[in-house]
């Protein structure tokens, strides 16, 4: 199709066009660009493309910083302003709630914008691959790339491509120095790199967080335990990068590279980073989680904890607590929090981080939130005044719907990552409580994601 109008941004990152009533999702336009498409997948009620032309340029489009735009899929809004990266990011929640939920609600409030709009994450992850994938412009060149070592991102939807990145702009440039120095490193020395498919190879993946406190922590995972070549590279990363404050290793002999079951081993420095939040510390371990932009979390937090309105005498149930950072963040104004949590190991560190900051009236539970969060648990350690749930991304299993709408809290702050099935819970819990607020923070800049809390009221 030639001079295609795009109209509007979609919430998986695309962008919309209609033609001949054809809806069209096209793949790194910019709503406001003309462009000439070409038709890739076909699907019942709706077609995919990608741009062939630009033939007008929309005014909202901006000149793109990273190399790897539009292959490695991680930021698929980089060519779009962020003044209306936010705006579409406000829109998906407006969209979401009157066109899944059917819901009523008052006005949005403005979406809270990042100041920070690159190097924001606190923690990447990348793979090892000998067979790296090959760009569209790689392949044309007719150039025969005989080392295809690669460290870098999955492709979208692909377990065993792996593009090899050479500058990332989600991370401090610290994080970039670490990587190439790694792959060099290994290069230099002979290591092999992993294959996915066959299950070979030394190098696995590499894994790099930092803190707000300014600490980092590096992870580098083998598929075998060879002492020699493990001890050369993590004591050439140590004596190259001294701020390095956890420097630890995983042997995973696994076919995948989840390493929740797996020991961590410390070589080097400290076993965790510490990250803080007002006058609150968190410790960090390498298996802990901790929301990936530290600055927009607290943003976040401070958000839930004034729906909460809490006046210091209120029970708190935080569902899907984590690793107890927003239960220990309003612990303080609250007469006493309960967080509930399906990964054990988290909750061990929300003890642990209630422990550190001298915080006395929260209590932890391991468990699936279905199987927790019953009558019977209520009973036991009482009817909360306020609910604070953040579930992952599916949202909230209906039978925790049910049981909160039985207790009847007389408030739920809701903070999702999926305005989606954020609305399609609403929807269930509107029958015995209103919308009286909604906040969307925009925690990771460059992509379609948006975190959105929701303050609720018993009828």
């Amino acid at each position: 199709f030639e001079n295609v109008e795009i109209l509007d941004a979609s919430s998986d990152g695309n962008s919309v066009a209609k033609v001949n009533d054809l809806v069209i999702f096209v793949k790194y336009a910019v709503p406001g660009d003309v462009v000439n498409i070409k038709i890739i997948r076909e699907h019942r009620r709706h077609l995919e493309a990608k741009v062939i032309d630009i033939i007008k340029a929309s005014p909202n489009r901006v000149n793109v910083m990273c190399d790897h735009f539009g292959t490695c899929g991680g930021c698929k809004w980089q060519n779009l302003d962020y003044k209306q990266q936010l705006y579409f990011k406000q829109k998906q929640v407006y969209d979401a709630f009157t066109r899944i939920g059917k819901l009523s609600f008052p006005n949005i409030l403005p979406i809270i914008g990042s100041n920070q709009i690159y190097n924001y994450r606190n923690k990447m992850e990348y793979a090892f691959s000998c067979k790296m994938w090959l760009t569209d412009e790689q392949i044309k060149s007719a150039e025969n790339f005989t080392n295809r070592n690669a460290l870098g991102f999955h492709l979208p939807g692909l377990f065993d491509k792996i593009l090899d990145i050479k500058h990332c702009y989600l991370q401090h440039e610290l994080g970039n120095e670490i990587r190439n120095f790694v792959k060099h490193f290994c290069e230099n020395n002979n290591y092999s790199f992993f294959d996915n498919r066959e299950q070979h190879g030394l190098m696995r993946s590499l894994i790099i967080r930092n803190s707000s406190t300014g600490e980092w922590m590096v992870i580098v995972m083998f598929h075998a335990d060879e002492k020699e070549k493990r001890e050369n590279l993590l004591n050439a990363i140590a004596e190259k990068f001294p701020q390095i404050t956890s420097l630890m290793y995983i042997i995973n002999p696994k076919r995948n590279d989840s390493y929740g079951d797996l020991d961590v081993h410390v070589f080097k420095g400290k076993d965790h980073m510490i990250e803080k939040m007002e006058d609150l510390k968190f410790k960090v371990g390498p298996k802990s989680f901790y929301q990936t932009n530290s600055r927009q979390a607290y943003e976040l937090y401070k958000v839930a904890r004034d729906f909460a309105a809490l006046k210091g005498n209120e029970l708190v149930y935080d569902l899907y607590t984590g690793a107890g950072t927003i239960a220990n963040f309003v612990a303080k104004k609250a007469k006493s929090v309960i967080g509930i949590e399906y990964v054990a190991a988290a909750i061990e560190d929300a003890k642990v981080n209630s422990e550190i900051n001298g915080i006395n009236n929260t209590n932890f539970f391991a468990g699936d939130m279905k199987d927790v969060l019953t009558a019977e648990f209520i009973q036991n350690y009482g009817k909360p005044d306020v609910v604070i749930t953040d579930p992952p991304r599916a949202g909230m299993h209906e039978s925790v719907i049910n049981c909160l709408l039985e207790v009847e809290a007389k408030k739920i702050v809701y903070v999702s990552c999926n305005p989606a099935t954020q609305a399609r819970d609403l929807q269930l819990l509107s029958s015995k409580y209103k919308i009286t607020k909604v906040q969307p923070v925009d925690m990771f800049p460059q992509t379609h994601h948006v975190e959105n809390v929701v303050s609720l009221e018993l009828i």
